[in-house]
């Protein structure tokens, strides 16, 4: 008997967000320890810090570092496993006829989806370090050097692809207006927003300033880089969709620009904690939460401009829940990973640090629940896209004669 076809079994460059929403929701989990237990001497929590929360802890709060813990690794497992099995099927990809008809579409940009997953899966593994490795704070400043290498060779393959697309459509005029009708172009400001918050770690959490000074100044370039792609695509985009609408498959795109401005924002949170401890440059409580304010500002409009097109489209009933597959509905998980993530930064080093609201009072227990629910959903959605995407169809019983 032939194998029943999957829709994974027709492989496509956009794939590899099902990885990058696997990675974002191994993030969203560490924020429970990052926000809710002590770690004195250091920006980010480490093993040392969750078992001394885990040892003096109530039955409450072993239970939600449990769960905690349970989750990075079951996320952070999806997340290699997916990359790798993308790695593999764009191997093959890349030889065959299907890859140099890509290369002459406006998909060519979506290749960069391939860098956009490589990055965030290094920054998960830096999160399995921080959570499972014993005294790693000690040799942390050895492989601060070694990380900002690993993301700028992902950022110059980044570049490489842009480039070989850019290059292709603005030299010899290639680009197709009437299937532009998307925010698909800003998936490359996405890998370099992703290559940049990475680089930006050792610029919060490096003593050294020189390390710190390097990953600053690396990670302000590719924040430029990011927003200049992002703008241009953006409006590009909105020109083509009030012409001719949004596409179907691509309508989750719309909601790109969700992810884009967490990432972005942790990005310049980052860098600025960085610019205060060595260079003097320090940032407000206000600030931070005027900063804060914009980013979840920004993070509303797009979710209620994506949840209308969407809506207007049926894409639910359609390509998650209905009978259509596309692997552009992996675009779905990063904004309900980065609106809990912003949420969870918004609330404690925005509303708590200027001093509006307790930490663990009741105002922010309720507004933590926002963020709870917003990853409780998107779990909910990448179990149905999984089913969907890498299990073979369920075929109708056949009556007996």
């Amino acid at each position: 008997m032939s194998r029943i076809a999957k829709p994974s079994d027709t492989w496509v460059p956009q794939y590899f967000l099902s990885s990058v929403g696997a990675g974002g929701l191994a993030v969203s989990f560490f924020m429970w320890l990052y926000m809710w237990i002590p770690h004195p001497g250091q920006q980010v929590p480490v093993f040392e810090d969750i078992a001394a929360a885990w040892a003096r802890g109530s039955l409450l709060t072993q239970g939600m570092i449990a769960i905690a813990i349970a989750a990075v690794v079951v996320f952070s497992f999806l997340n290699l496993k997916l990359l790798f099995w993308n790695l593999g099927q764009n191997a093959a990809f890349s030889r065959s006829d299907r890859m140099a008809k890509l290369r002459k579409t406006n998909a060519e940009s979506q290749l960069l989806a391939l860098p956009l997953a490589i990055a965030m899966s290094i920054n998960v593994g830096f999160i399995l370090g921080l959570v499972f490795v014993p005294g790693l704070w000690s040799i942390v400043e050895y492989l601060f050097p070694a990380a900002i290498i690993a993301f700028l060779l992902t950022g110059f393959l980044a570049l490489a692809q842009l480039g070989r697309f850019y290059g292709r459509v603005f030299g010899n005029g290639g680009l197709d207006w009437v299937s532009n009708n998307s925010f698909a172009q800003v998936l490359p400001a996405f890998a370099f927003a992703m290559v940049g918050v990475g680089l930006s770690a050792a610029a919060a959490l490096s003593a050294n300033p020189v390390t710190a000074g390097t990953a600053i100044v690396l990670a302000t370039v590719f924040l430029m880089l990011s927003l200049l792609i992002a703008v241009v695509a953006m409006i590009l985009g909105l020109v083509s969709m009030a012409q001719h609408g949004v596409n179907a498959e691509a309508a989750p795109t719309v909601t790109i620009i969700v992810p884009l401005v967490t990432v972005l924002g942790i990005l310049v949170l980052r860098v600025n904690h960085g610019l205060g401890v060595h260079f003097g440059a320090h940032l407000t409580d206000g600030d931070y939460l005027y900063l804060l304010s914009a980013f979840v500002g920004v993070q509303v409009a797009f979710l209620l401009f994506g949840a209308a097109v969407l809506k207007a489209q049926g894409y639910f009933k359609r390509f998650v829940t209905g009978p259509d597959a596309s692997a552009a509905s992996y675009a779905l998980v990063c904004p309900g990973v980065a609106f809990a993530v912003m949420l969870q930064f918004f609330i404690n080093k925005g509303l708590v640090g200027a001093g509006l609201i307790a930490k663990f009072g009741a105002a922010y227990w309720m507004l933590s629940g926002l963020a709870v629910v917003a990853q409780l959903l998107t779990v909910v959605l990448v179990l149905l896209l999984n089913r969907k995407h890498f299990s073979a169809p369920r075929l109708p019983a056949v009556p007996a004669e």
